[in-house]
């Protein structure tokens, strides 16, 4: 597809520009400093970078101000009312200033010690987009990436595009896909790696295979460097693995959460959502392996290669796994009492290079060699019964065949539910204490395989209800597993559905939930510290920053295309719908 531009910048003028960048005054009065890679890759303590932090997807800062003996003190320093629509963003912190995403491809640029509007930047979405991606998904905007002066950001009517991050003025914008022939939902934005932006999308059915792809685009430019299709086409790797289905029927192999970046090893690594429709007999059959739906994706970042691939699993029932993947070094000594699959020829307490962390909606926790894709070990946290074994020397998962479809009209008790298990709702890890937290749920589905139009999601081809996991009252959860044994640290059940959480080299971890709480918890014990009634359903990624010696939190609440389900289980729970950015510190700073 050619690339076509608005607004284009030549090699030369770009770097150029990023040469006379320094001289640029910002709103401060001070030179304007341009991002780099390395900055990116070793960000100040105070600066949030991108949109876990740093592109090995921790959501982990140094700051340490914030204690478990102060944060009792920590009160509310500025709030702002955000742009409507679906509202899961992650504020960017650089320099005293804020870069926050709004649904419905609003980025605003504020003081970030005291709130105030420094630009904003409203782009024209065509009357038309949301009828071809999607309508209320379509409005997500979960991050942005700043590099040089720039911010970037994907659209809603499937470009790239870049802001002055001084001005909020347009510098470049490109055309990924044509929403009209190959609509996909871009709720997610990009992360930046050795001066690219990588970003993934969810592919319409009606956008045909073509629309499921993973892209790299020059930073500075936008001129697209590579794409990866999801899905394999007669005469590539892995078209057997789809048996006798035509490759326009292959679809909604999509990549929507945003990637994670190794710059020692160069490799992004991706994960991948279900086909549609997701029972497989209704494709190649249930024997085919459908690559390369719920798998890591591991990418050359400078070709988009297949450098290896695991697949977690044949999924039937809108199982995604695309979710964030954490890049940590860590010994390898997975404790058999907790952790159910096991490697048998590793080395217990082996330093390895791992990705790990919870990747997908089953919930399950794996760890993989990053360099390899060699599977190390992997168990269950909330109940499941999906998964029923995985072989601990290849890594293959076998799926529970009672709970196979074979035939319409079958209805069968899925655990966990499409919405999770886990989610879009992102987990952290700390390097204090070498372990991963994560916001979880208990819940299943009562699920009929169905061709009724009518159906809830008849794309998949299911008909879903949502319940409450056996045995239990409790919706929401945080886990704590050590990242070396798998072993849970802690565990954190409450009755409300609980949202994305961040680390910090205080010791604390914050998170919310769809009740509206937001909560500071101890990483050693999970108990909690400090908590506030936000008034409603905490939606957004929290971060941590820091201006002139002062260490801030910020986090939103509004409505995402989850929070219904969640609330319907817990009809008690009755939070206002209200898009809000909301900022904390120990202490008022003063105007």
């Amino acid at each position: 597809m050619p690339i076509r531009y608005r607004y284009a910048l030549a090699a030369t003028v770009a770097a150029a520009q990023l040469l006379s960048l320094a001289a640029v005054n910002a709103q401060s009065g001070e030179p304007f400093v341009p991002v780099t890679d390395e900055m990116l890759e070793n960000p100040a303590p105070g600066d949030w970078l991108m949109w876990r932090r740093t592109a090995n997807g921790w959501g982990y800062s140094p700051l340490d101000q914030i204690t478990p003996e102060n944060v009792g003190d920590l009160r509310m320093v500025w709030t702002r009312s955000l742009n409507d629509g679906s509202q899961t963003g992650t504020p960017l912190a650089y320099r005293s200033v804020m870069y926050m995403p709004n649904p419905n491809d609003v980025i605003q640029a504020l003081d970030a010690a005291t709130g105030d509007l420094i630009w904003e930047h409203r782009r024209k979405i065509p009357e038309d987009a949301k009828d071809y991606v999607g309508g209320f998904l379509s409005q997500n905007n979960r991050n942005i990436a700043i590099y040089a002066n720039l911010i970037i950001d994907t659209s809603v009517d499937d470009h790239l595009f870049a802001l002055d991050a001084e001005t909020g003025k347009m510098v470049w914008e490109t055309m990924v896909l044509d929403y009209r022939t190959h609509p996909a939902l871009q709720g997610a934005g990009p992360i930046i790696g050795n001066g690219k932006a990588f970003s993934g999308r969810s592919c319409s059915p009606r956008g045909g295979p073509d629309a499921c792809v993973i892209t790299a685009h020059d930073a500075l430019t936008g001129e697209e460097v590579w794409r990866r299709r999801t899905i394999p086409a007669p005469g590539e790797p892995g078209n057997e693995t789809w048996g006798d289905v035509p490759f326009e029927k292959r679809v909604h192999v999509g990549s929507w959460m945003p990637p994670s970046y190794d710059p020692e090893l160069n490799l992004v690594f991706a994960g991948t959502s279900v086909t549609a429709p997701a029972p497989k007999f209704m494709l190649g059959g249930t024997d085919e392996t459908h690559l390369y739906h719920n798998s890591t994706l591991a990418l050359d970042g400078d070709t988009g290669e297949i450098v290896w691939h695991y697949q977690h699993m044949n999924d039937h029932w809108d199982l995604d796994h695309p979710f964030e993947r954490l890049i940590v070094d860590t010994a390898v000594a997975p404790d058999p009492d907790e952790v159910a699959w096991i490697n048998p020829n590793i080395e217990p307490g082996e330093v390895r290079k791992v990705i790990t962390g919870i990747p997908g909606k089953t919930a399950l926790v794996y760890s993989i060699d990053r360099e390899t894709g060699e599977f190390l070990w992997a168990r269950p946290t909330v109940y499941q019964n999906v998964i029923q074994s995985i072989d601990g020397e290849t890594g293959k998962a076998t799926e529970n065949p009672e709970v196979i479809f074979n035939a319409l009209e079958e209805e069968r008790l899925i655990c966990p539910n499409m919405h999770g298990g886990k989610d879009w709702e992102a987990g952290a890890y700390s390097p204090e204490t070498n372990t991963l937290y994560y916001p979880l749920r208990n819940m299943c589905m009562p699920t009929l395989t169905t061709t009724d139009p009518s159906a809830s999601h008849p794309y998949y081809a299911l008909s879903v209800r949502h319940e409450l996991a056996p045995g239990t009252e409790d919706l929401g959860t945080v886990y704590a597993i050590s990242a070396e044994t798998g072993k849970t640290v802690w565990l954190h059940e409450q009755r409300a559905s609980t949202t994305s959480l961040v680390a910090t080299g205080g010791g604390l971890l914050f998170g919310g939930d769809t009740n509206g709480r937001f909560k500071a918890y101890s990483q050693e014990t999970g108990e909690v510290l400090w908590e506030v009634n936000l008034g409603a359903p905490v939606t957004g990624y929290p971060i941590t920053y820091a201006v002139d010696g002062t260490q801030y939190v910020a986090v939103s609440t509004g409505i995402s295309a989850t929070t219904s389900s969640f609330l319907r289980l817990t009809p008690e729970l009755k939070p206002a719908f209200a898009n809000n950015l909301f900022v904390f510190a120990l202490e008022y700073p003063g105007p």
